[in-house]
């Protein structure tokens, strides 16, 4: 079977469109693959900066219980000494 020079040109003329085709999808996922990592990377910028900011709130409401509880350890202290200072009346 022989083919002809105007079927090899066709043939070859689809290929190269075909590489071309291909040569421009590759391209573009390239793109949009730098593109999500980019994203990533201000993803995880942002959850560390959040984590971050949760365990420097974490600390301090630790310390405002701590502070709470130490005021409240003090008054009831101070309250038990001013009742034994002044017997109930009864």
């Amino acid at each position: 079977m022989k083919l002809g020079n105007e079927t090899i040109k066709n043939k070859f003329d689809d290929i190269d469109l075909k590489v071309d085709f291909l040569i421009e999808l590759c391209q573009t996922l390239q793109i949009e693959n730098n593109e999500l990592i980019s994203k990533i990377k201000r993803l995880e910028t942002d959850l560390a900066k959040k984590n971050e900011t949760e365990e420097q709130y974490s600390e301090h409401e630790v310390l405002i219980q701590s502070k709470i509880d130490g005021l409240l350890t003090k008054l009831d202290s101070f309250s038990n000494n001013v009742s034994s200072d002044y017997p109930s009346k009864g």
